[in-house]
């Protein structure tokens, strides 16, 4: 069946039905279209223009239609050009006449830019609950880890000492604000595109508010053309589902990085990790890098629609179906993504010696070495210079700032004295950093615990 038969004197030609036709994706809305579709209905009816007679045979037939699919006894099929046809077709094999008037006031048009419209506020919400999810695993791991010291990195370099509750926190922020991002997207495109007809209203006396009402949205939008031509919400939210990507992937990276041979500060349970058809002993972080594989095909899908909605004249055009296939997999794999990644993350184990080790032997306090000698009355620029020279001591005899004896401190500066060693251990170096945001254990109390009141809402 064809909503738009009655023009046409011949039928379609079949490859170009197929290259038409939408159905084989749509469908995956097929509970907002007849949602979206009982609210029009009782707006109808509402204003006299079906009667409440009417409205029931429709709304109970639609209500069947929607249990039948769920439930697997009604498939949709083929041959109908998109979800839309497919349930108002059953909805008059159903119900008889009645259900003619389904479409009464309203176009495909509205009506497919308020399904796409209500799928993705839905998967907006899907997705943030699913951060909220990640963010209590990292939260946990924060709670647990503000002793454990580790190397902090600029370059890919080791830095300055850290803790893994500081690392953490990083992520956690990158996270929160994805979620911020979410929630403005989703009041900015609470609004119903419906019974804004294909372009130019309609001459029944709808009553938009009413329907935006019974849909949840904020209320109607203000502009018929832009409500049909409209894919800024989309566009908004693809560009933020790939930060989202962006982030998890840095934060895959890292966990490579550490689950190598070469740093082991990281165990990935079995779980979460596959190994070798050849190499025996290996275990490879492959939901890791398939996270951050996948990051690219996100970004894939931000870039289509940029490109197809570039050059589109006002109002609706047909390019516009592109939008939903591309969507629906970008959304689909950044809900696997997060709900894996964050699995792999509350089961890995996390090596608290090797990662101490690596700070203390890749001179991460050398700062704290030079803020020494400052506060011992060496101007900076000198004391920067001196544990320069500290340093490659170190390298040349295979050791770390911690192993030196004081003889050999005093040799390169005499301003050193026995305290240097209390002044440069990770605890201390860690432990005097806390000011708000820094990992000292006092700062990230204040962290964690604006994190719990966060976490609470």
């Amino acid at each position: 069946m064809k909503l738009w038969g009655g023009r046409f004197t011949k039928e379609t030609n079949q490859l170009v039905h197929n290259f038409n036709a939408s159905i084989s994706f749509d469908q995956k809305f097929f509970e907002q279209d007849i949602d979206g579709s009982i609210a029009h209905v009782t707006m109808l009816a509402k204003q006299g223009i079906l009667t409440d007679s009417e409205k029931e045979a429709i709304k109970l037939g639609l209500l069947g239609i929607k249990e039948d699919i769920i439930n697997g006894t009604l498939i949709i099929d083929g041959t109908h050009e998109d979800i839309h046809s497919f349930v108002e077709a059953n909805l008059t094999y159903r119900i008889g006449d009645p259900g003619k008037k389904l479409h009464t006031g309203r176009s495909r048009n509205d009506q497919v830019a308020l399904d796409m419209k209500l799928y993705t506020r839905d998967e907006v919400l899907q997705i943030n609950a699913l951060l909220k999810e990640l963010l209590v695993s990292i939260q946990k791991i924060m709670k647990e880890n503000t002793d454990t010291y580790m190397p902090g990195f600029t370059h890919l370099q080791k830095a300055q000492p850290i803790t893994l509750a500081h690392h953490m926190g990083a992520y956690f922020e990158m996270f929160k604000r994805d979620r911020l991002r979410l929630d403005d997207i989703y009041k900015r495109m609470n609004y119903s595109p419906i019974g804004s007809g294909a372009l130019a209203g309609t001459t029944y006396p709808l009553d938009r508010n009413y329907t935006a009402a019974l849909l949840g949205f904020d209320g109607p939008t203000l502009n018929s053309m832009d409500s049909v031509a409209d894919r800024d919400y989309l566009l908004e939210f693809l560009s933020a589902l790939s930060i989202i990507m962006m982030h998890l992937s840095r934060f895959c990276e890292e966990i490579i990085i550490w689950n190598s041979n070469e740093y082991r500060f990281v165990e990935i349970d079995d779980a979460y990790s596959t190994g070798s058809s050849i190499m025996p002993q290996k275990k490879n972080p492959d939901i890791a890098e398939l996270v951050r594989g996948k990051t690219g095909r996100v970004y894939g899908s931000l870039m289509s629609l940029l490109t197809t909605m570039k050059g589109l004249p006002l109002a609706y055009n047909k390019d516009m179906q592109e939008d939903k296939e591309l969507s629906f997999d970008a959304m689909d794999t950044v809900k696997s993504s997060i709900v894996l990644f964050t699995g792999m993350l509350s089961t890995m184990k996390f090596n608290h010696k090797a990662m101490a080790a690596s700070a203390k032997n890749g001179f991460t306090n050398a700062t704290d070495a030079a803020d020494y000698l400052v506060n011992h009355g060496v101007p900076f620029r000198d004391a920067h210079g001196i544990v320069g020279q500290l340093v490659l001591y170190c390298i040349d005899k295979g050791i770390s700032l911690d192993d030196m004896t004081l003889d050999e401190y005093k040799a390169i500066s005499p301003v050193f004295e026995a305290d240097i060693y209390e002044a440069i251990s990770l605890e201390t170096c860690v432990s005097k950093r806390n000011t708000i945001g820094a990992p000292g254990k006092e700062a990230m109390a204040q962290v964690i615990a604006l994190n719990e009141e966060y976490l609470k809402n």
